[in-house]
């Protein structure tokens, strides 16, 4: 799933090459993906992307004071093309690509885009057409976003107080804190050396301020090693710099002790349990606590 420094790399990405062009027109192929019909898709067609910014995980392109809204869920991506001319028109099927974004030609002759593509048969994938970006649910609804200048060891010590959620699924929790999803809150935690499953109001002060200082690191280190990439690299980018996400089996980089996971229902989380959580090995099991 793209989480905020993959979105942010993108955002950029987007920034570079589409700002300044008018769009010739969104080919919508998967209909579930477009979630509003007015203003509908077609008004996009002839705006000019005037700027592209994030909102925790959803991508915001400005058309000229229209908003395209975009979320990827859990298995969506961007496909940038720099010459769309020579695409096959779209027809809705079974294949991945869910809408189809052409910009106008450039000096060259080169008519680029981008493709939004879903994998697998959950489609989650979300298109928006809105003239404010805060009419979008998910957008309204967005805790503050972690890179922020106003999220500071105090705007954490609120957000945690008296809140009995396991602070892996607080940090997940788009109302509460935006732009971190599963990836990076096993990234999160693991810089700060706490159990997924400990309970966020028994958290102390001390601890409070070394996972404020987890959260801001681990994500701003991310954003760093995307920044510049094209869209097709952040995948394999993402992945060679995660140190327990997805590495269940593998030693630990900070203390050789070996990764594990707990499993529920439709995900998984890794962790280690010398960093941890005192040595002592999580339950596999839904609901888990620590074993004694």
């Amino acid at each position: 799933m793209p989480e905020l420094p993959e979105v942010e790399s993108l955002t950029g990405f987007l920034r570079e090459r589409a700002v300044g062009r008018t769009i010739l027109g969104v080919d919508v192929v998967a209909i579930q993906a477009l979630k509003t019909f007015d203003p509908p898709v077609t008004a996009l067609g002839g705006l000019t992307v005037t700027g592209v910014t994030r909102h925790g995980k959803f991508l915001d392109l400005d058309c000229d004071g229209l908003h395209l809204v975009i979320h990827l869920a859990r298995a969506g991506w961007l496909r940038w093309r720099d010459d769309l001319s020579g695409a096959k028109p779209v027809r809705p099927g079974k294949g991945p690509l869910a809408v189809r974004v052409r910009l106008a030609p450039d000096e060259e002759g080169l008519a680029p885009g981008f493709e939004l593509t879903e994998a697998g048969t959950q489609k989650r994938l979300a298109v928006y057409v809105t003239k404010n970006p805060d009419d979008v649910p998910g957008v309204a609804a967005l805790g503050p976003d972690p890179l922020d200048e106003s999220f500071t060891v105090e705007a954490l010590k609120r957000i945690v107080g008296g809140n009995r959620t396991q602070i892996k699924g607080l940090l997940r929790d788009q109302k509460v804190v935006a732009g971190i999803g599963n990836a990076y809150s096993d990234e999160v935690l693991h810089a700060a050396k706490m159990s997924p499953f400990k309970i966020a109001a028994t958290l102390t002060d001390e601890q409070i301020a070394d996972l404020h200082e987890a959260i801001v690191t681990t994500l701003r280190d991310a954003v760093e090693r995307a920044h510049g990439l094209a869209a097709k690299d952040l995948k394999a980018e993402k992945k060679s710099g995660l140190r327990v996400h997805n590495r269940a089996g593998q030693p630990c980089d900070v203390c050789g002790d070996t990764i594990r996971e707990v499993s529920f229902a439709d995900s998984s989380l890794q962790y280690c349990p010398t960093c941890q959580t005192g040595g002592k090995p999580l339950a596999d099991r839904r609901m888990s606590r620590l074993l004694k």
